[in-house]
């Protein structure tokens, strides 16, 4: 069966339309913003602060958001007719997660303008927001796929939204080499690694490790993903 992108916009116009009668998930796409107005009203050099309202953006509109969408379809009962539908595994992902994609994009542009940040390398900056989003995106689904309503999206989510939205905080308090390493190779970690070496005029070599962690994320979370989804379409 050959990829239908008719299939995928029917499904992105549906989400569009549930997305405006949401208020909920409305107002959750805001809280990046408003982190991006604070730190642009403030006179800061630190690169870190500026990366904090994007990967936040992405942990709360590429992660979150699209983990309460999946889950909200499963609550509602919806789901299960898209997952026995003609539509392939790959057309309901992809469908399931542009909107979430298109969201993403809009808050992080506007976050970016918002806190005054400068993109240091416009390249490797969209590469790596690119690899980002697609894991992020990825594991949203996965958390709406394991959760049964919108509010255990919270619940299950919350250890991995807190990793992923904090990890540089808690590394800083967390006196274990073992635990402070693992969180070294988190996808938020990799990304802030990335924008610091560009910001300081580093070239690919300096990033090369971080991007190839990335990569490994990517490939990862799909096939976990993928495989989640597929045990889910036969669940009573």
């Amino acid at each position: 069966m050959f990829f239908s992108f008719r299939r995928v916009n029917a499904i992105l116009i549906k989400d569009w339309k549930d997305l405006m009668k949401n208020s909920y998930i409305l107002f959750t796409l805001a809280f990046p913003l408003v982190f991006a107005i604070w730190i642009g009203k403030m006179d800061i050099e630190n690169t870190f602060t500026y990366i904090f309202p994007i990967n936040f953006s992405l942990v709360i509109c590429g992660c979150f958001v699209q983990a309460a969408m999946v889950a909200e379809e499963k609550e509602k009962s919806t789901l299960r007719g898209l997952l026995l539908s003609p539509a392939t595994t790959s057309e309901i992902l992809v469908g399931k997660s542009a909107l979430s994609a298109i969201t993403t994009i809009i808050v992080i542009i506007a976050s970016i303008f918002l806190s005054n940040f400068e993109v240091p390398s416009l390249l490797w900056f969209s590469l790596t927001i690119l690899l980002c989003l697609i894991i992020y995106i990825t594991i949203g689904t996965l958390l709406g796929l394991l959760s049964r309503t919108v509010m255990e999206t919270t619940i299950i989510g919350m250890p991995v939204l807190v990793l992923l939205g904090m990890g540089s905080v808690l590394k800083a308090v967390i006196d274990n080499d073992f635990l402070t390493k693992v969180i070294d190779f988190l996808p938020n970690e990799q990304f802030s690694n990335i924008l610091i070496n560009l910001n300081q005029g580093n070239n690919f070599n300096d990033i090369s490790k971080s991007l190839l962690i990335l990569v490994a994320w990517v490939f990862v979370t799909l096939i976990i993903t993928f495989i989640t989804y597929g045990k889910r379409r036969f669940d009573k």
